[in-house]
């Protein structure tokens, strides 16, 4: 188990947000209602043990008429308790959705806001499986929070009263030591103290491997379900190359990490089942072996016997909380390790200063000064200097394939954080990235073909313009229909949706990467004359390898390797250049 200061610390961190979140009133309020049910459930217990009194010792003195009247009384606790019980599973999962999906519209905002998804990505996904944090780990830090939180509230309370009780019945022990005599006064409260202690103490040792254990099984799991998503999303891609062996060769290998570390598991888990079920089984009857003295030597009646041995066993039921509730213990250690992990690299990721200076444009669309852009290892990919790009020109960018045209395309759109250097664009322009593989969403088609705006922001009539116009008119009567479009849809009619798309958003700047490669020539040309009719102000910046795309634009630019001609300049990384 993590040391206990930092957890406390780490879960107060996670936790307090909620509590003081615009939903406090709600949320202090169920709190607030599932720890009184929780007192009201000691109360009910208390009120159970003082009834074993009575009750036994009508059995016991054989007292019909006691017998039925704490029957009754029985039955009235009971229906208490019970009602006790039902409300406050309610109430506790009440608050655990409200608290779950407060969390977790806070971490998919933090997650999706400011690229800091993709800039995780770039970083290696230091917090692996963010997929997996914001979906199980956060329910799991929830309900597990609400369940050792009430549960060490009940044991404390339960502690406290039941310790009074045992402390009065118990009596002084005498014991002669050194022909001294000694008594011991509460001894059976002494009893329990150490004994539960010392299982406490047993159980942190033999326990302790299960929060790595925990943390690496769901990081495993994690990472099988991404590789089997992922076999589903390439389908096609694996059957046309008869990957299936392959693929199940790798996903073998990536579940026996899953397999070994759950053996692991179990191999711990075992270990603290042979100590805990031993200590639970001891623990029926270890109250009535040390108060037995007493009831044999005529000091207590049977009703005292049977109230002390339930007052014991309450207060070292209380004591034991911890051995009792290790397994889930270290199971809500290890996510409130992965939660703390994933808020600091969301953090950092947040942090890290933009590569790129933003500038306003003086007059043109775009300008590109002392662009040094980089890799993520932090070498240099290409250097950019004095471009100017002019309102409504259409400009290609071509060089050779590695040379950085995409991410160039990339740092101009505002995402790529290597590098340095400034980029000049008017602030109120819009920009729009269509890439060679266009995202289109699953659900419904409007949806997809409006993304990211809404699909109520473009009238219906807009749409299926839109739709024809890019020579996809079958599809303006599937507006409504939802589909798993990525499969859908062949890549040339993806790359239709994304010019449909930009005629719909109109944007000032486009930037195009390889946008058409899925489409024959002649299609491509007729998909940039319409660019040009629809959007005449916009600004196109292109990448191709196509030279049917040279008469398409107004300007070549190219990304020159620097070692010819080296008399312009020294070896070192390409640049762009006008051809």
């Amino acid at each position: 188990m993590r040391k206990l200061p930092p957890l406390i610390g780490d879960v107060r961190r996670l936790a307090l947000p909620y509590f003081r979140s615009e939903e406090r009133a709600v949320a202090l309020g169920l709190l607030g209602a599932v720890v009184a049910l929780e007192l009201a459930w000691v109360y009910a217990t208390v009120l159970l043990n003082e009834w074993n009194v009575a009750f036994y010792n009508a059995i016991q003195d054989k007292d019909l008429a006691a017998f039925r009247t704490q029957l009754l009384v029985f039955c009235a606790i009971a229906a208490g308790a019970i009602v006790v019980a039902v409300y406050q599973i309610y109430l506790k999962q009440w608050l655990v959705i409200r608290w779950r999906r407060w969390l977790t519209q806070r971490y998919l905002g933090a997650w999706l806001a400011d690229d800091v998804h993709y800039r995780l990505r770039l970083k290696g996904d230091v917090a692996d499986n963010p997929d997996q944090r914001i979906s199980e780990d956060v329910e799991l830090f929830v309900s597990r929070t609400i369940s050792v939180g009430v549960g060490l509230l009940g044991a404390t309370v339960s502690l406290v009263s039941f310790s009074v009780i045992l402390w009065g019945l118990s009596g002084p022990l005498a014991l002669s030591l050194f022909g001294h005599e000694v008594s011991i006064p509460g001894y059976l409260f002494f009893a329990a103290l150490i004994y539960s202690a010392a299982g406490t103490l047993l159980a942190h040792v033999i326990g302790r491997p299960l929060v790595r254990l925990n943390f690496e099984q769901q990081r495993y799991e994690a990472d099988f379900r991404v590789d089997l998503v992922r076999v589903r999303e390439h389908g096609e891609q694996i059957a046309l190359l008869a990957g299936g062996p392959a693929e199940e060769r790798r996903l073998s290998d990536r579940f026996a990490r899953v397999w070994g570390n759950f053996f692991g598991i179990m191999r711990a888990q075992k270990r603290l089942t042979w100590f805990t079920a031993g200590y639970n089984q001891i623990s029926s009857i270890f109250p009535y072996v040390v108060v037995a003295p007493r009831y044999f030597s005529g000091g207590i009646q049977l009703g005292q016997l049977m109230q002390t041995g339930s007052a014991f066993g309450s207060v070292q039921g209380a004591f034991s909380f911890f051995v009792s509730s290790y397994v889930e213990l270290a199971e809500w250690a290890a996510v409130v390790q992965r939660l703390t992990g994933f808020e600091r690299a969301m953090a950092a990721a947040r942090a890290s200063e933009p590569a790129f200076a933003a500038a306003a444009g003086a007059g043109g669309a775009l300008a590109l000064s002392g662009l040094d852009v980089r890799l993520p290892s932090g070498a240099a990919l290409m250097e950019v200097d004095g471009v100017s790009i002019a309102a409504g020109e259409r400009v290609l960018i071509t060089g050779p394939s590695g040379a950085g045209k995409s991410t160039l395309l990339r740092a101009i759109a505002g995402i790529w954080p290597h590098g340095s250097g400034e980029i000049a664009r008017h602030s109120h322009h819009r920009l729009l990235v269509m890439p060679q593989k266009p995202y289109v969403p699953v659900g419904r088609l409007d949806a997809a073909l409006t993304y990211p705006e809404p699909a109520r922001t473009f009238a219906r009539g807009e749409q299926e313009a839109a739709l024809g116009a890019v020579g996809l008119p079958d599809l303006a009567l599937r507006l409504d229909e939802e589909a798993q479009w990525p499969h859908e849809l062949s890549l040339g009619e993806q790359q239709r949706l994304a010019f449909a798309r930009a005629l719909l958003q109109a944007p000032d700047v486009l930037l195009l990467d390889e946008a058409t490669s899925a489409l024959d020539e002649m299609a491509e040309a007729d998909l940039y004359a319409l660019l040009k009719a629809r959007l005449p102000e916009a600004t196109v910046i292109s990448i191709g390898h196509r030279s049917t795309l040279v008469p398409l634009h107004d300007r070549v630019l190219h990304l020159h390797g620097l070692e010819a001609p080296r008399s312009l300049r020294p070896a070192g990384p390409p640049m762009l250049q006008s051809a």
